[in-house]
C-alpha cells in the first residue's frame, strides 16, 4: 500500500483532499500532517520567510521518517518552500496546484493566447501562484494572460461552518473573470464550490484536489 504524506497549512484543506482520494485513489494510505499556524503566519508576515521554509523542511522530514513514499502539499502560498523540499526529499513531491496548472495549460489553443482566470479565497497565494503559472507557460512556449480575483471573507465563512455561503460567494465572483478559456480555483478548500461555480461559467472550472490526486496516482503507479 502506497503511503502519501499530506502536509497542510490549514485544516480547511483536509476534507477536500480526503474526498478526492476517496474518489480517485481509495487504496492509498494517507498521513495528514497539519501546522495550522503556517497560513496565519504567512498572512501576517506578507511574505515567505526563512523560518517558514525551515518549518516545511521539518514537516517533510517527519513525514519521510514515518515511511511516506510521496509528499503532497495542500496550501498554495508556499511554492518556493515546497520546491526546496522537492529537491531534497528523494521522493515524488507535489505542489498543490501543479497538476491543475498542467491541465489548464494543456488547453492552450494553437497560435493564440491562452486566457486563464484564477479565483482565490486566500489572497497571499495569488502572487506566487501567478508567478509559478507564468514561468511554467514560458517554459512550454505558451502565450498566457492571467486574470485574478480574490473572494474576501469566503474562507472565514467556511471556518464558521457556513459552507453554502462560501460556495455562493465563489460562484458570484465568477462574473468578475471575463473572456477566460478556463478558470482555476486556487485553494484546496474551494473544491466543494466547484459544481456551483461551474454552473455560473461557460468555460471549465478546475479545482486542484482532483487534479492532484489523479496525477499523483499516475506518477506512483504507472511511472
Amino acid at each position: 500500500m502506497t503511503r502519501i504524506g499530506l502536509i497542510h497549512a490549514t485544516p480547511l484543506a483536509v476534507a477536500p483532499i480526503a474526498s478526492s482520494f476517496g474518489q480517485h485513489w481509495p487504496q492509498a494510505q494517507l498521513q495528514n500532517i497539519l501546522d495550522d499556524s503556517l497560513s496565519i503566519d504567512r498572512a501576517r508576515d506578507g511574505q515567505l520567510t526563512q523560518a517558514m521554509r525551515q518549518r516545511f523542511a521539518d514537516l517533510s522530514h517527519y513525514a519521510l521518517g514515518c515511511g511516506c513514499q510521496a509528499l503532497l502539499f495542500t496550501c498554495s502560498a508556499f511554492g518556493p518552500a515546497i520546491e526546496a523540499v522537492a529537491q531534497a526529499s528523494g521522493v515524488p513531491t507535489f505542489k498543490p496546484n501543479q497538476a491543475m496548472f498542467d491541465l489548464a495549460l494543456a488547453q492552450a489553443p494553437c497560435g493564440t493566447v491562452l486566457r486563464l482566470g484564477l479565483l482565490a479565497t486566500f489572497e497571499p497565494s495569488i502572487a506566487s501562484m501567478v508567478d509559478e503559472l507564468e514561468a511554467t507557460a514560458r517554459g512550454r512556449g505558451i502565450a498566457l494572460q492571467v486574470q485574478t480575483a480574490h473572494v474576501p471573507e469566503a474562507m472565514d465563512d467556511l471556518q464558521r461552518g457556513q459552507a453554502e455561503l462560501h460556495h455562493q460567494k465563489i460562484a458570484a465572483a465568477m462574473a468578475g473573470l471575463q473572456g477566460c478559456d478556463a478558470v482555476m480555483l486556487a485553494q484546496f478548500s474551494m473544491a466543494a464550490a466547484q459544481p456551483l461555480a461551474q454552473q455560473c461559467s461557460a468555460v471549465p472550472v478546475l479545482s486542484s484536489p482532483d487534479c492532484a490526486v489523479t496525477e499523483l496516482r499516475r506518477k506512483m503507479i504507472h511511472d
